[in-house]
């Protein structure tokens, strides 16, 4: 049996302590995705402050924006 790897990174206790002001849901946060996704490859100085916030302080989140930015990269490429 592994231990589980210590949640001591300093990433992580960044996102711990990160203000999450404005609140923004996983649930708002995953419906509003596709479009932050698409609009940050459109134009990546396009901000959105609470899906900012938001994706800093949720690993879940992030590697699901990252994940569809990486699908969208993909796709952009092979379409070139």
């Amino acid at each position: 049996m592994t231990d589980p790897k210590p949640a001591s990174s300093a990433e992580t206790i960044a996102g711990l302590l990160a203000d999450t002001s404005p609140y923004l849901s996983c649930d708002d946060c995953f419906a509003r995705l596709d479009e932050y996704v698409e609009r940050r490859i459109a134009d990546p100085r396009y901000e959105d402050l609470a899906m900012q916030t938001h994706l800093v302080g949720c690993g879940a989140c992030a590697e699901e924006a990252q994940a569809l930015r990486e699908l969208l990269d993909q796709y952009r490429d092979l379409s070139e």
